[in-house]
């Protein structure tokens, strides 16, 4: 990046503090970060997200066709596994940021991806349910039986690995892309705060394309084929990462210990010490909030005896770690609404009338396409008009805070569910009028662009509150756990989705006792899907109101540079 100081103090602007070249030399700004290495970095991101809803886009159809799974079943099928994808980058964060470095995690997760995605198209080419039936019924019920187990264990063993992939390479590629811009510098660190939406941006743009071709072709031409392409794209992705190798800066670690050991300690401390009074460490600077690390400050005799306590900055530490519980928790709500639109949003389009002209349909998974729309759209207004205004009135660098705008991603989030839950309402009425209660495979007569609304407000809740996330999340972290900070935004959405897996199998439970017909019927006009929503907007609410009260009490990190 170019800076008009530079010009006058070329020896110190140069150069980047705290940073190598992959040799382990020291790097020149002019020749390395900023936007060139970040395009690289995100080539390899838009190849796994590529990848990643090539497989859960479609998931469902797939569970529900080939392997013959109820709605209920494979709805949960697919959060369970969703779940886990974003769970396990709490791994894969730990083993780069104390270990083996950003880079090396994402290279060795990207091979781990590609084989993934390689055994699950091979478990594709497997017979399955919908491909049985010959004259010789017994033997063939015998063998298709037998082998479509076996694509059964191969397919989610495949699935999990693929998830296992994900763990290590989505909180280091972020992080990493974001290690491109020096925080210290004034025009690297404006870049810094845009490249957050921009890479969001990316991303959407590579989700679209699947969504617009590789729906159609696993639901019209052959899914071999459409698993194939993600891994090819992968292995593509990897390679132009690793040609961006000689751009990258490597941030360097110091002699100090792990970040880990530093804030574990404060917390063992604080418990160690929980007995002495608190006006022992009254005269001491301190911040309001969690007061208890503070105990940490003391050694068991109430001294500040060297070696046996800990410092200011290591308790801040901890404290920064501890304040960002309350969000994560207030946030789950809003990540159970996340999970429904490529679960329930898809079987609910999969009813409706689909077609574009006389032959020609769109693949339910593809309507997840307008999110992306809707992403590509917001992104530019947001980053190009939204911030400059807010800028003007706020003085903020972005425009509105971080929690301000994961905030009224949240409030945005709820109003798509009360939208979903109108149109669910309608879709139910249309079918009933039309006698098609109990011809669930019959089209009802409604046409799916009555979903474009609550995909369009999904999306803008991703571009307010899925960014917001993850720019809160990588800057209030320490600077040596910024991995672990993309991985606890992931976490959020992970956790959402056993908790939205869990709230459907207890609600399929409740709902469908003696024989009743339950909220997720497989016949979907039997089914009622509109109280779940309504439900979810509910809960949406209450978890506003828990926000709004856990970001108006938080603190930010202290930073060098705001």
């Amino acid at each position: 990046m170019s800076d008009p100081a530079a010009a006058e103090t070329p020896l110190l602007d140069d150069s980047v503090k705290g940073c190598l070249d992959f040799k382990g030399r020291p790097v020149h700004r002019s020749s390395s970060g900023g936007w060139t290495s970040a395009s690289f970095i995100i080539a390899v991101e838009v190849a796994e997200r590529f990848a990643y809803y090539g497989i859960s886009s479609n998931l469902i159809t797939y569970l529900t066709g080939p392997l013959g799974l109820s709605t209920a079943a494979a709805a949960a099928q697919v959060n369970a596994w969703s779940g886990v994808a974003t769970l396990l980058p709490l791994l894969g964060a730990f083993l780069a940021d104390s270990f083996l470095g950003r880079y090396r995690t994402i290279i060795l997760a990207s091979l781990v991806y590609i084989l993934g995605i390689g055994l699950l198209t091979l478990s594709a080419t497997l017979p399955s349910v919908t491909t049985s039936g010959a004259p010789n019924a017994d033997n063939v019920t015998l063998n298709t039986s037998s082998m479509l187990q076996y694509q059964v264990i191969l397919f989610f063993f495949s699935l999990y690995l693929v998830a296992f992939g994900q763990g290590g390479h989505k909180p280091c590629v972020q992080a990493f892309g974001a290690d491109q811009f020096d925080a210290e510098h004034p025009v690297e660190c404006k870049a810094k705060s845009s490249f957050f939406n921009w890479w969001y941006f990316s991303i959407a743009a590579g989700i679209l394309l699947t969504l617009l071709i590789l729906n159609y072709i696993q639901e019209n031409l052959s899914w071999v084929l459409g698993f194939a392409i993600p891994a090819i794209v992968m292995a593509v992705g990897l390679l132009v990462f690793v040609l961006g190798t000689m751009t990258y800066r490597f941030s360097v670690k110091g002699d100090e210990e792990s970040p880990f050991v530093r804030i574990g300690r404060v917390f063992i401390l604080a418990i160690r010490n929980r007995k002495i009074a608190s006006s022992a460490i009254a005269t001491e600077e301190s911040l309001k909030q969690f007061k208890f690390l503070d105990k940490a400050l003391l050694a068991p005799d109430s001294t500040m005896e060297q070696g046996k306590v800990c410092s200011m900055r290591e308790v801040e530490e901890a404290k920064a770690v501890s304040r960002l519980a309350p969000i994560w928790a207030t946030c789950l709500i809003y990540a159970v609404v996340f999970a429904q639109t490529s679960t329930l949003f898809t079987k609910q389009g999969a009813t409706m009338d689909r077609s574009i002209t006389r032959g020609i349909e769109i693949p339910a998974a593809t309507l997840q396409c307008f999110i992306s729309f809707s992403i590509l759209l917001f992104i530019p207004i947001y980053d190009r008009i939204v911030v400059p205004l807010a800028r003007a009135f706020t003085g903020k660098p972005g425009g509105i805070t971080t929690l301000q705008r994961i905030g009224t991603g949240i409030a945005v989030s709820a109003i798509a569910m009360v939208i979903a839950a109108l149109v669910e309402m309608k879709r139910l009425q249309t079918a009933r009028e039309h006698g098609l209660v109990d011809k669930p495979n019959v089209t009802v007569p409604m046409r799916v662009w009555w979903l474009v609304p609550q995909y369009s407000l999904c999306g803008l809740s991703d571009v307010l509150a899925i960014v917001g996330l993850q720019e809160f999340y990588y800057d209030q972290m320490p600077n040596e756990l910024r991995s672990i900070g993309i991985a606890l935004y992931l976490s959020i959405l992970g956790v959402g989705s056993f908790l939205s897996s869990f709230l459907i199998s207890v609600i399929e439970t409740v709902t469908g006792k003696d024989g009743r017909d339950s909220w997720f019927a497989d016949n979907l006009n039997r089914a009622h899907l509109d109280y779940f929503y309504w439900l979810l907007a509910a809960l949406s609410a209450l978890g506003l109101a828990l926000y709004v009260y856990s970001a108006r009490s938080y603190i930010y990190a202290r930073r060098s540079t705001s």
